[in-house]
């Protein structure tokens, strides 16, 4: 009989400028979050508003007092600034930065080892999202204001360029609308479409009134009504 040894595994050999990129790297996946939690303090300093308001905000350097830096809203910044209605995407992020969605991430190892687990927000809340919406009225508003901060910046998108989509159209109902963001700014656009919006009780109850936009408290998984 003739028995063969195992074979240990080979060892890649890296240079010490690839280990030096990869510890790099590691830290960069480490850290990661310091960028998040750095976009929510400016969101809630207000930082971006305050450059607005300034149109240019200047720093003078302490090395060279004659040496100005300028910081101006970016495209992207410009996003977070809060008098911009129509394209404040603030309330979304403060919602997606919230430690209600944030925290379930650090027991992301023990939802993976439990099969009976629906998702991550249920395994660490107790409650799935809508259920603890339905309980927390703080959480509650943070939806609905990311909701309609999203739909704002979407659909006057949407309407500039694919208004055609709607054309022809005499009623709709969105589904799961929210406060009606969508919904107004499509009844806004056709004011001779007739709009519905269908949202579960604990949302309807504190929607805004809008011309031409109705609201229906429903569960969109037991009926959806007609347009």
């Amino acid at each position: 009989n003739t028995s063969s040894a195992k074979m240990a595994p080979t060892q890649e050999k890296h240079s010490s400028e690839e280990l030096l990129q990869a510890q790099v790297d590691l830290w960069h996946h480490a850290l990661g979050f310091v960028k998040s939690m750095a976009l929510k303090c400016a969101m809630e300093l207000q930082i971006p508003n305050t450059i607005q308001h300034h149109d240019i905000f200047v720093v003078h350097e302490v090395a060279s007092p004659n040496k100005e830096v300028a910081y101006g809203l970016t495209p992207t910044t410009r996003l977070l600034a809060i008098d911009e209605v129509r394209s404040n995407l603030s309330p979304i992020l403060s919602l997606i930065l919230d430690s209600t969605v944030t925290a379930p991430f650090s027991g992301m190892h023990s939802w993976f080892l439990d099969e009976h687990s629906t998702s991550l927000f249920e395994k660490a809340h107790g409650l799935n999202v809508w259920e603890m919406a339905a309980q927390n009225s703080t959480y509650n508003q943070l939806i609905n204001d990311a909701m309609v901060s999203d739909s704002n910046f979407l659909m006057d998108i949407i309407l500039r360029e694919c208004s055609g989509v709607f054309l022809g159209i005499k009623s709709l109902i969105d589904v799961a609308g929210g406060h009606g963001g969508s919904a107004k700014a499509i009844a806004k656009a056709f004011p001779q479409m007739k709009c519905s919006v269908l949202d579960l009780p604990h949302v309807v109850e504190e929607a805004p009134t809008f011309d031409h936009v109705s609201f229906i408290s429903g569960d969109m998984f037991k009926y959806i009504p007609p347009a």
